[in-house]
């Protein structure tokens, strides 16, 4: 029982995360000149040269975040790689890494096509793009109980939530001077909703007993992907039919929407620069809003599954972990809800504030700070980066920037190559210095950005 909790918890988070399409931007690249997509960081910024991108690559985004880190799920035991469940891993280690509430979020961001041009007395851009967005944040008392196992009878696990969502979205956006010292730039968005779901497990307090378990919980599920239904299984104690599973039959478009990013900078003097943007301010209303919930606090009470604190017990809670499996669901017993038709939900919007100096002695060396809040309910996030940008000549710009905010302190750093007719850079907002064998990275601070594009 006490590693099933936590085992089944972490896989269905992740079910319900497959498929989701949404967001990645790299602020290492906000005060970098000639970045060629600055416009996506605040629509106010042009850059010199028009240009088309490459298709798929000329903007490739991969980014993980959070406090949760796979160095804090995995270790080294004897020469092994093992889960932080061997019991040969010391539960105090494991522990003092754990917060009270753990988040970890993993974005991709593919642009399949963009272009850059003047015209209409500004500089115009054009993007189809795909973006991938998934955030999950975990409760420490989930780890606490798998990894130290019973010492009461009472458990509360409260606080695990899930977001992801899906779309592409087609982007026209227009930046203009309006004075000489101030600029002003927009974009206008149009979404296609692939996929969207929304866990919000607000309440599970266990009681447990040699005879029975109870459970008062409080949790919602929404979901919106084309084709996709809920199962049901019965609790032959009480008779109550609840959610247990999902089923997908296709996939297709779940719903349609708009938003805007909005940005504007202000030269000051010849030294300072500031600047403003707010990105992804709009909505996508979803059909097929599929729920699952306990409309409101539930209370039930079970002997499907009972648990004895004696290891040699037939139910001892090793042998009870057996019989439950993957069923996370018995924890909750969601109601099916069924489709209950259309859902409007406002995307995660993004405001970035910078402020820009130049140094008088080496004009093509700046300095930025840029605070970037992301606004999404129960995973609103804020940092600051500071960083040091230069263009030597007029084909190579690079900076180098230290970030700190809600999940840590980071190193980025972005290198770009803009001769005529090529553009190649490759930069990371949060460099990671570790990774497994498969290649991912032990910290889940972690992004790399890649684009091939042709100025002209």
């Amino acid at each position: 029982m006490k590693n099933y909790i936590l085992k089944s918890s972490l896989l269905f988070a992740s079910l319900m995360a497959v498929g989701s399409v949404v967001a990645q931007n790299t602020n290492s690249g906000y005060f970098v000149d000639e970045y060629t997509y600055r416009h996506q960081l605040n629509p106010a910024y042009g850059n010199e040269n028009e240009y088309v991108a490459m298709p798929v690559l000329g903007n490739v985004n991969f980014g993980l975040q959070g406090n949760l880190h796979l160095k804090d799920i995995f270790y080294n035991v004897n020469g092994q790689t093992t889960t932080f469940l061997n019991p040969n891993v010391d539960v105090n280690e494991f522990m003092s890494n754990i917060e009270d509430k753990n988040s970890i979020g993993t974005n991709i961001r593919l642009d399949i096509l963009s272009a850059g041009f003047k015209a209409f007395g500004g500089y115009n851009t054009i993007g189809i793009n795909a973006r991938v967005n998934t955030d999950t944040s975990i409760p420490r008392a989930l780890f606490s109980l798998a990894k130290e196992g019973v010492s009461n009878n009472t458990y509360d696990i409260s606080d695990f939530n899930l977001h992801a969502d899906g779309y592409v979205e087609v982007a026209l956006g227009h930046s203009r001077n309006v004075t000489d010292k101030l600029r002003i730039g927009a974009a206008l968005k149009f979404l296609v909703g692939l996929a969207n779901v929304d866990a919000e497990f607000e309440k599970a307090q266990l009681t447990l007993g040699e005879d029975a378990w109870t459970a008062v919980t409080n949790a919602t599920i929404q979901s919106n992907v084309k084709g996709m239904r809920f199962t049901n299984t019965v609790n032959s104690s009480t008779g109550h039919e609840y959610v247990n599973g999902v089923e997908l039959d296709g996939f297709g478009i779940g719903g349609f929407g708009v938003a805007f990013d909005l940005g504007a900078t202000y030269r000051l003097n010849d030294d300072w620069q500031f600047s403003a943007a707010l990105l992804d301010l709009g909505f996508v209303s979803w059909s097929n809003n599929v729920v699952a919930s306990t409309n409101g606090e539930q209370t039930f009470t079970t002997d499907i599954y009972t648990f004895n604190i004696n290891d040699d017990a037939v139910n001892s809670f090793d042998n009870e972990m057996e019989k439950l499996k993957n069923d996370v669901s018995s924890l909750y017993e969601l109601n099916n809800m069924g489709n209950t038709g259309s859902r409007t939900r406002m995307l995660g919007a993004t405001l970035n504030i910078g402020a820009e100096y130049t140094f008088p002695l080496y004009r093509p060396l700046r300095f930025g700070l840029l605070n970037t809040t992301r606004l999404l309910k129960n995973f609103t996030t804020t940092e600051f980066r500071l960083s040091a940008n230069v263009a030597p000549v007029k084909i190579f710009s690079a900076g180098i920037n230290f970030a700190a905010g809600t999940y840590g302190c980071g190193f980025g750093w972005l290198l770009n190559l803009h001769p005529k007719g090529f553009n190649l850079f490759a930069g990371m907002d949060h460099t990671f210095f570790k990774v497994t064998k498969q290649g991912i990275p032990l910290n889940s601070n972690a992004n790399f950005n890649v684009g091939i594009n042709f100025p002209f």
